[in-house]
Formats: structure tokens, sequence, C-alpha cells
């Protein structure tokens, strides 16, 4: 590999930005283990980005509803900027800043998770977006390059890639899709189980299969009557 040519320029960059993003093992897992859990008792993973962004995202989306490894059940996932009739009537009816906030206004619920990817963490609409979400409450999550920048201080949570080279930053944003995805199914049968489980006490006292929430007394007319404990 002749010194100085573009590969050996390009794979010394991207294992330059290794090293620090080793330390993102933590950050990973819990990610993972938040989303499965949210998954599981119904919230979904919102996503967005623009340009090579976009396309990671809807990577991320595909792995989620379709699987990565082993087959499970589909998770809800939806990337926002798929979503192309809407997006271009928002841009052209309130300008191409709101494409993405007002989406998370329309389908954001409170345990749900926006994931928004930016390698420079500069990109307008996805601070509204990030800022759209917290007046919904929904968790929001950002991918980007180096820190600071707008993105990351708009968000709940970051995970930067601590790289000054744009494809170096889209390459590392595509492993961390795929170890979200492993930590979540690594996760998801605990999340899942736990699900049933709360679904199970929740339900209405005498459907089949419930847990009473209460004590029933015996009166003398033998109408059995529930008292709240």
């Amino acid at each position: 590999m002749p010194a100085g040519s573009l590969l050996d320029t390009h794979l010394t960059n991207l294992a330059a930005a290794l090293v620090p993003y080793r330390r993102c093992e933590s950050q990973l897992a819990r990610w993972g283990a938040d989303l499965a859990h949210r998954l599981a008792t119904g919230g979904r993973l919102l996503v967005a980005g623009n340009g090579g962004s976009a396309a990671e995202a809807q990577h991320l989306t595909a792995e989620l509803v379709g699987k990565l490894h082993d087959d499970r059940q589909p998770l809800s996932a939806i990337a926002l900027h798929a979503e192309t009739s809407a997006l271009t009537a928002i841009a052209n009816d309130y300008g191409y800043d709101d494409v993405y906030a007002r989406q998370v206004q329309a389908h954001g619920r409170p345990g749900d998770v926006l994931l928004l990817l930016s390698t420079s963490g500069a990109s307008p609409n996805l601070v509204r977006a990030a800022q759209a979400a917290r007046d919904v409450g929904v968790t929001s999550w950002a991918l980007t390059g180096a820190v600071p920048n707008p993105l990351a201080d708009a968000c709940d949570d970051v995970l930067a890639v601590v790289s000054g080279d744009t494809q170096v930053v889209q390459e590392l944003h595509l492993v961390t899709s795929h170890l979200l995805c492993e930590y979540l199914e690594q996760e998801l049968p605990a999340a899942l189980a736990a699900a049933d489980a709360a679904a199970i006490v929740r339900r209405v006292p005498g459907e089949a299969g419930s847990v009473r929430a209460g004590v029933d007394v015996v009166l003398d007319g033998g109408a059995a009557q529930q008292v709240d404990a």
C-alpha cells in the first residue's frame, strides 16, 4: 500500500477514530437496553437525517422492522425522511427547517425515542426536531461528529464520533446502528417478558388469566364484592 495513498489516509483516519469510539461501549449497551424496553411496551423509534445520514437512519429502521440476526417480532421504527409526500408538503408550506419537527409533533408520544443523525451536528431541521421532541415528551438522542455542536446541546443524550473526517463519522454511525441493534436484540427477550408480566397485572379483574387487585368479601347475600386494598 503506497504511503500517502487515498486508502492509507482513509484507514489512518478511521483507525484514529476507533480508539475513542471504544469508550462508547457502555453507552451503546444502555441505549440498546433502553430501546428494547420501550419498543417492547408499545413505544417506537423515530429517526431522521440528511443526505448520507438519512440513508443510515433508514438502514437502522430496516434492521428493526426486519431483523439483524435471529427471527423475532417486528419492532416499530420510522424513518421520517422516507415520508416523501409529507416531507415535501411541509417543506413547501412551512420551510425545510420544519420538515422533521412537524412530523415529530404529529407522531411522537411519551415513551418514544427520536434518534437524529448528523456528521456536523449543525443541521437546523434536526435541531428543531429535537426541540419538538422535548415539547411532546419524546426522548431525543443524537449521533454526531465531534462535540460541542448545536444538535448535541438540543438532545437528551449524544454519542459523538471524535473525527474531523465526515466519511469516518458516517462509517462509525453505521457501526453504531448495527451495535445498537445487537444490544437491543440481546435485551429484547427480558424486555418482552417484563412487558407480558406487566400486562397480566393490568388486566381487568374477572378476565381469564387476570390477577385481582383487591380483596373479595362475601356478604350475607352471597354476592362477592371487591374492596380496594
